[in-house]
Order: structure tokens, then C-alpha cells, then sequence
């Protein structure tokens, strides 16, 4: 199975055409800042720059890659910065939803077990009958003054009664990540690209 077809779930690929006048070596430099950020080590061989991050600071704006390449290469019009971007974080945010998925159908194929064992035991009349609470008996001044009886105590509901294990939770827990990769990995591709132009183009942010 060729990987390329499923690995742009958490790889990120793109290119950007070098301004005009930009020497390769200088496209490079102004890179570089970005590079240098805690917990990111790069090094750059010719027209290659290959970096990996491991603890990488909040604040590092490009803190949710793990590794990557950047390549300068001659395109129809000019040299192209042609990057490609790794992050374990998108792959994670796109996993979790299947496995709270998995989680929600394991607890309703439990609560279905639950309900049949429950029924089967009940069929079979193994559950014992539960006793009936007896009313309160009137106490003899309320008696002697014509106050009425106490009402008989509720019966509560019996265990079978019970609420089974809802799998609501697991659905929130799967859709928010759902949306949360959906917005990652949307948002993470356009912000790489602004910061690189922008770098390119000479602006300090």
C-alpha cells in the first residue's frame, strides 16, 4: 500500500515561489529564525534544510510539527520553496474520534447484554421479590386529633430500573476531535504557509 494516498492525514505539503531577486542562500537566512525556536534542532545541507522538534514551546508557531523538510527547487517561473511537514498531533486528533467511537459501541453492546441477563433472570424468577415498606404508624396525639394517616413510602425504582452506561459521552469526546482536526488541519496548512511568505517576503513576523 502506497502511503501517500492516506499520509496527507498528517503530513503537510506545500510550495512557494521565492520573490523576485531572492538568492537561494538568502531565502535560507531568512528562514532561519524560525528554526530556532526551543527544542528544535535543523540543519541545512545545499539547498536542503531538514529540522525536528521534540518539547517544543507553546509559543513556537509551528509547534504542532514534529519534523520536516524544506527544498529549493527550480519551478516554470523560478526557484520554489517546496516544504513537507509532519505532525503526530493532526494523525492523533484524527484517530481519536474512531477509537471513542469503538468505546461508544462497546457501551451499548454492554448495556444490551446487561438488559438481557437482566430479562432472562427475571424470566427465570431468580430476582426476589422486594418488600413492600410498610406506612408509618400515626402517632396517637395526631390520631386523637383527627390528623390523616401517612402516605405508604414510595417504592423506588428497582435496579433494572437503572439508568444503562449512556455512550453520549464518548460521541462528544469523538466529535470534538473530529472538529478539532478538521480545524487543524485546515488552519496548521495556511498558517505554516503565511509564516514562510511572510519570512521570504522579509517581514520579522
Amino acid at each position: 500500500m502506497n502511503l501517500r494516498f492516506i499520509d496527507w492525514i498528517w503530513h503537510v505539503r506545500g510550495s512557494l515561489p521565492l520573490p523576485p531577486g531572492l538568492s537561494r542562500g538568502d531565502a535560507f537566512e531568512r528562514l532561519d529564525p524560525v528554526f530556532r525556536e526551543t527544542g528544535t534542532r535543523h540543519q541545512r545541507a545545499d539547498e536542503t534544510l531538514v529540522f525536528s522538534k521534540k518539547d517544543q514551546a507553546a509559543q513556537d508557531k509551528m509547534s504542532i510539527f514534529d519534523s520536516g523538510t524544506l527544498r529549493i527547487e527550480d519551478g516554470a517561473d523560478g526557484p520554489v520553496l517546496r516544504y513537507h511537514l509532519i505532525s503526530r498531533a493532526l494523525l492523533f486528533c484524527f484517530l481519536a474520534p474512531f477509537l471513542f467511537l469503538a468505546m461508544a459501541q462497546a457501551t451499548i453492546a454492554l448495556g444490551k447484554h446487561e438488559k438481557a441477563v437482566a430479562a432472562a433472570e427475571a424470566k427465570a424468577g431468580k430476582k426476589p421479590k422486594k418488600a413492600e415498606k410498610a406506612a408509618l404508624p400515626l402517632n396517637p396525639i395526631d390520631k386523637a386529633l383527627g390528623a390523616p394517616a401517612p402516605e405508604k413510602p414510595k417504592k423506588k425504582k428497582d435496579d433494572e430500573d437503572k439508568k444503562s452506561p449512556s455512550p453520549k459521552p464518548a460521541y462528544v469526546f469523538a466529535g470534538i476531535f473530529a472538529t478539532l482536526y478538521v480545524v487543524g488541519r485546515i488552519l496548521e496548512d495556511r498558517l505554516v504557509k503565511n509564516l514562510f511568505r511572510k519570512r521570504l517576503s522579509g517581514a520579522s513576523s
